[in-house]
């Protein structure tokens, strides 16, 4: 999926944006990530869920948050006025609907899901994640900001114990600190401040089947030698699934770039 939509900001040009989505099943039995991505006539939403494979229906917790935020998100009119207080209700709101799925389980048998949310309007991004499922801000060709993972790992890396390199290999690789659904408790959730964007820029989100096989420099290069966003991103997918194989995750990842 791929479309293009010109924004017109009072007191600026028109900002034209394109934007793509790609999910691969990779070597797993289901699919069971989600993206989406809706557009108005000066706003952007893109979103993507990654359903965790080691708990009961984790796709369709992550398809009831993709329903959830995506239908508070149709309910507003844009541009919203208070867009950070939008995504931390919204956030909210769908790991209360995760809960109820698992309603009357066990913990370790309730769906659970991360997520990864950006929303532009007016020039400026917004984003959020819980989990593992990471936004990438790529400007000129390098990462300028990404996201930390809530995950064993990232504590491991702030505080020096482990590199870079030594995550895929890690035996806790996988373990995530918080997410949607699984506990009452509304799970830890980091939101950014305004970032404008220049022309050029691009906003990557994508759960771990995407990031997992690559350094961020790799992130940041998807684009190269590509004709298109689309092309850009498929291949992006193709290759961390195939980085993977036989052991491939599903591969699901969502951009926006601003021309």
């Amino acid at each position: 999926m791929q479309c293009r939509l010109t924004w017109n900001v009072a007191g600026e040009p028109g900002l034209e944006v394109e934007v793509a989505q790609i999910s691969l099943r990779g070597d797993r039995m289901e699919n069971q990530d989600r993206v989406g991505i809706i557009t108005t006539t000066d706003s952007s939403l893109l979103l993507v869920l990654d359903g965790m494979g080691g708990h009961a229906d984790g796709s369709l917790a992550a398809m009831t948050a993709l329903q959830s935020i995506s239908d508070a998100f149709a309910q507003q009119a844009t541009p919203l006025l208070d867009p950070l207080g939008f995504i931390h209700l919204a956030l909210g709101r769908a790991h209360q609907a995760v809960m109820q799925l698992g309603a009357g389980r066990p913990s370790e048998a309730r769906p659970r899901a991360t997520v990864a949310l950006c929303l532009v309007q007016q020039g400026i991004a917004y984003w959020a994640h819980i989990g593992d499922s990471r936004v990438y801000h790529v400007r000129n060709g390098q990462v300028l900001e990404r996201t930390r993972d809530h995950s064993h790992m990232e504590v491991l890396l702030s505080q020096g114990r482990i590199t870079e390199n030594e995550i895929a290999g890690h035996p806790m690789r996988n373990f995530v600190e918080c997410c949607l659904g699984g506990e009452p408790k509304i799970p830890e959730m980091s939101l950014s401040t305004a970032r404008r964007l220049q022309s050029g820029d691009m906003l990557l989100l994508c759960t771990d089947g995407v990031w997992a096989k690559f350094k961020d420099a790799e992130i940041a290069d998807f684009m190269r030698e590509q004709v298109s966003l689309q092309s850009a991103l498929n291949s992006l997918a193709e290759r961390a699934v195939t980085a993977a194989t036989p052991y491939s995750d599903n591969a699901t990842a969502a951009v926006l770039r601003c021309d």
